[in-house]
Parts: structure tokens; C-alpha cells; sequence
């Protein structure tokens, strides 16, 4: 679908798909440029991030050169800006490289909805708000008004806001039912504060404007998922059972066996201190040198091989850093696979809370193919590993020096889809794709090509607006549409923190969520010994086992999204204006279709016993505890525990495998 410019008297417009999406008059120029002057500062991957830019000028001249397009400051001035259209996408340069911020309008209609931005965590809905793309550490608390956020910013910046996110993305879907993508890796903001129109602003003087356009909002999801590339269908094990995530030691062992006795489905225990602890004020940490720590592991191979045999898979942990206290640190530095610094040949090494860490220079394709074969090869898949939390990517600063020259402010957003390379290129080479799952964090466009499934990050273990349980189904929804079809949490959260610990209440809501999640996994968070787990006392456990039980009945249908996945690119949980697209619905974050049979409405409020459910379209939906069949509207819907408000089409295929579930 081509774009078109269309000169004016008074100026010029783009069109794409008969719509007007750009228009720039002398009043009102749609182009700016300045040059910039950044300040960036890290403090254990969050940023404070500024800017001083001088010399903006609003581009009000216009001139053609062919098909293209030269933008001035003044009709009789130099030009500063060239406009070439091609195809779908308008490349963007500006003729004087000191130009190295460049602003653009599109046009925003009355009451127009936007949607994406990456992994959005706080808003499905972006409209009037401006959103950074930075990857970062997401902040914990999130929300300046709380005492829990203002004393994580006391702690160097790490309180976070409402657009902190480990997976930003600068790709926005419109409810006029067309797309925009960024092409550039740098520094951007997309910006709905103004309703006359949508502001992007780019750390670059030279990149590309993607457009796509559909006749309705599920195509164009599935054309975005073409563009960035998808993930292979979900392996049986990872769908039918649930992972125990236990950083116990040996001990996990005999708590997984427990937690089996008391009729949990488990498909795989995941145990990320495979490779040992550190413990610090944080709480219980890693030893970030990948390999096995037979201290606290001992004969982890027959361990491995005993819970192959009992068809459950054992899942480790890794990132890229390494520990300079570690060996594989030294053979990386022998090796030349580190990023350095720029005042010298030392590596540079990163503050990651009590311990300092060297960055494997992923831009040196040898030092890719080095952590992919030495570390993930040889140390992981080939000890019996069949997956793993491939955690962080987001830290990249800023004031290194890379093996391929290239600019850190550049490199940055691209990291974690490096880091996703690594990681896939040694699945690739063991031939387990789409059999060995890693699950990720970080992210950036791109990233859906080499990531097979996303987890929603380090929520604090509460019920609060913008860190707690319900962030994880809007992040779940708009990462979905931009390319990621598979998501999950950690059930039961993780960031515990000045007092802040789980309650029974939040396990079993979460244990709830998890259930009707394509993965379920538990995770013991940041401080075990301080607060509750899934096997803390027998009313948690008997929770736990009868969602896991619920997660394995529905495989069969999770197995059927899966391909619809890859044959669509339409993602498995869905905003519920993907199938109903009505204006009523375009903001509704805490509430979701699972596939197009099936809706969920997980309870996301402390001590609730029901919560509001709004059924769309015009056919009923059938509960699935009762058999009860509701019209569609609004309606009030009791919650006991183990019974979350979740809905089923009659008509669907697999409504005798729903109506199996009830109560």
C-alpha cells in the first residue's frame, strides 16, 4: 500500500489507504529539526535522561526534487530535510549532519485511540500521554504518588514512571485502523498529549517511517507480526503443566516432589540458582558466571535425567553480564569479548548492586558466537537445560566503546535483540527450535524474531495501579499487538521491598491469572525467606495445584492459538477490541479474550469476592464455573477463589473441552 504526497498551495500532506495521515502548512509545519545536546545518566539500569537541543527551526519551506521533497527553514532557504516516499515508508534525512533531532506531526482526528509503544505496563490505551523509548529497569512503584516510589527514587532514580518499561517500541496502532513504525534504534519519544496530533521525536537524522494499513484492526496486528518477524509454536511441555520456579538449592528437589504430591500439573521445575547465590541487600541474587555451581547442586545431571523421566524439564537462568569475580569473566577478557572503556583498553564493568560486572560486546560477531556456543551451548543445553530465563539486556550504558564503532546511544535499544540472537542462535545450533524455551524481559523491535516467549518482569508483589498484578495483562496486551503472540508473569510477583510482601490473597489471584496465561510459572521473588510461597502452607498449595491442573486441561486450545499464532500473527491474549472493535472498549486493560472463544477477567483488586465483567458483541457468553449463560453488556460477577470471572462462546469447537472445567 503506497504513500503518496500531495502538493498544496500552502504546503504539502502524505496519504496512505485514501487517509490523510500527515499534513504540513506554513502555520503549522509537520517537520522540525535542532541539533541536540543528551545527558544521560545510569544508576543500575535506571536512567535519567535530558536533553539541551539548540537551533530548532520549523521546516515552513518546500521545494520538490524529483520525487522528493527538501524542507528549509524559509521558502527561499537551504534545504534541511529531504522527504522520500517508497512504497509504505517515508525515509526521512537531514542535509546537515549537526541536525541531529528531528520532530514530526501526524494527524491525530477527534476521539482517534492509539495503541503499542512495546510492553506497555501502566496504559493499553496511549492516547494523551507521552511515551519515551528508552529500554530501561521498569521502576518499582511506578507512580511518584506513593511512598514506595519515592523511596526507590531515593535510592538512585529507581521509583520509575508510568512509561518505564523493559520492552519499549516505537510502533503505534491507530483506531482510524493504521500503523506507524520508527525505523531507528535511537532515543524517541512518541507523543499523544495533543489531540490535533500525534508527535514523534526522533534522536537521529536519519531514519524511515513505516506505515501499514487494513481493513480491520486483526489484519493489521497480523501485518505488524510479519513485519517484526514470529515465534515458533509454544512447545507441548512448556503449555501442559506448570513450571515451579524454587531457588532452594538441592531442596527444591524434595519441595517439587511435594508440590507434585499434592496434585499439581508440573511440566518443569526452574531453579535460576542453578549457578549459585549472592546474597546482598537486594535479597537473594545470582552468581552471574554461567555454569553449574555443584556446591549447591550437586549431581544436577542425574537430577536432570531423573525428572526426564518423570516427563518433567529442568530450566536454569541466565544474563548477559559477567561477574568480574568469575572465571568466565577472565576468559571472555582473554578472549576480547568485552565492551571497553573509551578512556582506555580496560574493560568497562557495570554497578549491578554490590557487585560489577563486564558486558559482552554483542556488536563482535565472535564474541556473539562465543557466549552463544561456550556459554549456552556447552554449559546449558548441553547439561540438559530446556530453558531459561534469559533476564536482562537493558543495561547498556552509554559511555562505552564498542567493537564495531557504532554510537551506545544507538546500540542501546538494540541490545536486547542481540542478546535474543544469542540466545536463539544456541538453540539453533543444538536444532531445538521451537523445543528449548527462553522467556525475556527486554526487548525492542526486532525482538520477535528471535524471542519465543516474553514475561512481564519484576512486578511488586501487590495489588497497586502501576507495579502490581494487573500491569501484566496490559503489558501482555500491547506487546501482543506489535508482534509478541506468547506472554506470562511470574505468578505471585517478584519485588519485595521496604516492607512490601505477598499475601494469601495476591497468591491465589495470581495462581488465578497464571492458569488462563499460555505459561504458568511461580517464582519465589527477590526475598524468599520473607515472604509467602505457593507451598507455605497447605491452602496455598491445594491453589496452586487445582489452577495448575486447570492450565494442563486447557492445553488443547492453548495449542490451537499457538498455530493460529504463527499462521496469523494474531497474539493468544487479545485486547477485547481485536475481535469487537467498538470505541466502548478501546481502553479496557483488565480484561481479556484468550483466543476469540474464550474471555478472562482476572480479579486485580485486594480482598475482592467479584468483579465488574463487560461480555462484548451480541451473542451470549456461557461462565465457565456454571454453565450460566449471560447476555452480553456489563455485569457484576462473583470471584471465589479458583473460580476467576472467565467466559466461553457456545458455539465454539471447544466448548465441551470449557464445559469440562465447571465446578
Amino acid at each position: 500500500m503506497a504513500l503518496t504526497f500531495s502538493i498544496r498551495a500552502n504546503g504539502f500532506a502524505c496519504h496512505l489507504a485514501g487517509q490523510e495521515i500527515l499534513c504540513s502548512t506554513p502555520e503549522r509545519p509537520a517537520f522540525s529539526v535542532a541539533s541536540g545536546q543528551p545527558d544521560v545518566r545510569m544508576v543500575r539500569g535506571n536512567f535519567a535522561i535530558s536533553d539541551m537541543p539548540t537551533g530548532r527551526l520549523a521546516l515552513a519551506g518546500l521545494r520538490t526534487d524529483g520525487n522528493d521533497l527538501l524542507l528549509s527553514a524559509a521558502p527561499d532557504g537551504a534545504p534541511l530535510l529531504r522527504l522520500r516516499a517508497s512504497g509504505d515508508t517515508l525515509q526521512v534525512t537531514a542535509l546537515d549532519a549537526a541536525h541531529d533531532r528531528v520532530w514530526i506531526d501526524l494527524v491525530a482526528q477527534p476521539h482517534e485511540h492509539v495503541w503499542g509503544g512495546g510492553e506497555q505496563m501502566s496504559y493499553l490505551d496511549l492516547s494523551g500521554r507521552r511515551f519515551p523509548i528508552w529500554t530501561s529497569e521498569p521502576g518499582v512503584g511506578r507512580d511518584k504518588s506513593t511512598q514506595l516510589t519515592r523511596l526507590m527514587d531515593e535510592q538512585g532514580m529507581a521509583g520509575g514512571d508510568y512509561w518505564w518499561t523493559n520492552y519499549p517500541q516505537p510502533t503505534f496502532l491507530s483506531s482510524r485502523l493504521y500503523a506507524c513504525h520508527l525505523a531507528s534504534s535511537a532515543y524517541s519519544v512518541l507523543d499523544f498529549t495533543d489531540a490535533a496530533r500525534h508527535g514523534i521525536e526522533v534522536w537521529e537524522g536519519r531514519f524511515a517511517l513505516e506505515f501499514f494499513a487494513a481493513d480491520d484492526i486483526a489484519a493489521l496486528v497480523g501485518a505488524l507480526s510479519t513485519r517484526f518477524g514470529r515465534q515458533p509454536p509454544l512447545p507441548d511441555w512448556a503449555i501442559g503443566g506448570a513450571i515451579v520456579g524454587l531457588k532452594d538449592g538441592d531442596a527444591s528437589f524434595a519441595r517439587l516432589d511435594a508440590i507434585i504430591a499434592a496434585g499439581a500439573e508440573v511440566s518443569a521445575l526452574w531453579c535460576e540458582d542453578w549457578i549459585g547465590i549472592r546474597q546482598t541487600t537486594f535479597g537473594r541474587r545470582l552468581f552471574w558466571d554461567w555454569s553449574w555451581n555443584a556446591a549447591r547442586y550437586p549431581d544436577l545431571p542425574g537430577r536432570i535425567a531423573a525428572l526426564a523421566q518423570r516427563g518433567v524439564r529442568f530450566m536454569g537462568y541466565v544474563n548477559p553480564y559477567l561477574a568480574n569475580d568469575g572465571a568466565q569473566y577472565q576468559e571472555a577478557l582473554a578472549g576480547g569479548h568485552l565492551a571497553l572503556r573509551q578512556d582506555s583498553d580496560e574493560p568497562y564493568v557495570v554497578d549491578f548492586g554490590e557487585f560489577d560486572c563486564g558486558v559482552v560486546d554483542f556488536t563482535n560477531p565472535a564474541s556473539l558466537d562465543w557466549f552463544a556456543e561456550r556459554v549456552i551451548g556447552r554449559e546449558m543445553l548441553n547439561l540438559g537445560l530446556s530453558g531459561w530465563m534469559a533476564d536482562f539486556g537493558e543495561y547498556l550504558p552509554v559511555d562505552l566503546r564498542l567493537h564495531d564503532g557504532s554510537d551506545p546511544m544507538l546500540a542501546h535499544n538494540r541490545w536486547p535483540v542481540l542478546w535474543a540472537q544469542a540466545n536463539a542462535r544456541a538453540i539453533a545450533s543444538r536444532g531445538k527450535t521451537g523445543e528449548a524455551v527462553f522467556f525475556m524481559r527486554a526487548g525492542f523491535t526486532g525482538v520477535q524474531a528471535f524471542c519465543p516467549l516474553l514475561w512481564a518482569g519484576d512486578q511488586s508483589v501487590d495489588f497497586t495501579r502501576h507495579d502490581g498484578i494487573n500491569t501484566v495483562i496490559t503489558a501482555a496486551l500491547s506487546a501482543g499487538l506489535v508482534g509478541n503472540a506468547y506472554s506470562h508473569s511470574d505468578v505471585g510477583g517478584y519485588t519485595s521491598l521496604h516492607g512490601n510482601v505477598r499475601n494469601a490473597d495476591l497468591i491465589k489471584r495470581w495462581c488465578e491469572l497464571g492458569a488462563f496465561s499460555p505459561v504458568m510459572r511461580s517464582h519465589e521473588g527477590n526475598r524468599p525467606d520473607e515472604n509467602l510461597q505457593i507451598d507455605s502452607t497447605p491452602d496455598l498449595l491445594a491453589c496452586f495445584a487445582a489452577m495448575s491442573r486447570v492450565h494442563a486441561s486447557l492445553a488443547p486450545y492453548v495449542r490451537h492459538l499457538s498455530d493460529e499464532a504463527v499462521a496469523t500473527g494474531l497474539p493468544v491474549q487479545r485486547p477485547l477490541f481485536l475481535h469487537y472493535f467498538d470505541d466502548a472498549l478501546f481502553a479496557v486493560q483488565d480484561q481479556y479474550l484468550y483466543g476469540a472463544d474464550m474471555l478472562v477477567a482476572p480479579v486485580v483488586e485486594a480482598d475482592a469476592s467479584a468483579r465488574t465483567v463487560i461480555l462484548p458483541g451480541d451473542a451470549p457468553w456461557r461462565h465457565l464455573w456454571s454453565g450460566k449463560d449471560f447476555a452480553p453488556g456489563t455485569h457484576t460477577v462473583d470471584a471465589p477463589y479458583g473460580q476467576p470471572p472467565v467466559f466461553y462462546l457456545p458455539s465454539s469447537p471447544f466448548a465441551p473441552l470449557f464445559a469440562s472445567l465447571q465446578a
